[in-house]
């Protein structure tokens, strides 16, 4: 380092890269400036690893500055989905208008359901029926479910096919629903549907005693 020790070098750091440049001008002679090569050899050497590190920071992923998601136009989106009848999983309904196919002055046209359903996939869905029955008495149903679409062209129109457990029918009213010994009876409820945007409408069928209206409107 003696031979090396009286050249006058200047260092500089050049985007994480040391490089040393020699004034040509002060060096008296070629064997000098050729016993300073080993030495300017180390030096590069040191300042390699520093260099791989600066740009490996800068290539890394994470260096890289990640726009967030706009939470508004997120909400937005799962909003405006062009068929939403048939994406949204969850289902909420009410009853409008019932009818009885035989008249009974005990019958009760007014069920007051509320009904909610969750659409597992397009065609199975589980859900669950609160409402008064016939005879006026809180009810009720819950069911597992299929739907499917019988027209290619008509695709908002939909068959339904519930089937569960109905319990509420007590009483001297027991035995107006079958294999309602013990308060719970199976059921089955087939429904067709028609559906514009979120908002359907179903004519369910309840069992030989009537039909029953609904509206209701799907939510994502």
């Amino acid at each position: 380092m003696t031979a090396c020790s009286s050249l006058p070098l200047r260092g500089e750091r050049l985007d994480g890269v040391l490089s040393w440049r020699v004034r040509r001008d002060d060096v008296n002679s070629t064997a000098r400036l050729a016993a300073c090569i080993p030495a300017l050899a180390v030096a590069a050497s040191l300042a390699m690893p520093e260099a791989a590190s600066a740009q490996s920071a800068l290539s890394s992923p994470d260096a890289a500055q990640t726009v967030p998601a706009d939470p508004q136009a997120t909400a937005a989106s799962v909003w405006n989905v062009p068929e939403p009848w048939r994406t949204d999983p969850f289902y909420l309904e009410t009853s409008v208008y019932t009818h009885h196919f035989h008249y009974n002055p005990e019958h009760d046209d007014h069920q007051h359901l509320v009904t909610a359903e969750w659409n597992i996939t397009e065609q199975w869905l589980v859900g669950a029926s609160a409402f008064d029955n016939s005879f006026d008495q809180p009810t009720q149903y819950l069911y597992g479910g299929y739907r499917f679409r019988p027209l290619e062209s008509l695709q908002p129109l939909y068959l339904k096919l519930t089937a569960g457990l109905v319990h509420g029918y007590t009483g001297q009213h027991q035995n107006s629903i079958p294999l309602n010994s013990l308060g719970t009876a199976p059921a089955i409820l087939p429904a067709l549907g028609y559906c514009l945007n979120r908002f359907c409408s179903e004519l369910v069928v309840f069992g030989v005693a009537g039909v029953l209206v609904t509206v209701g409107i799907t939510i994502p």
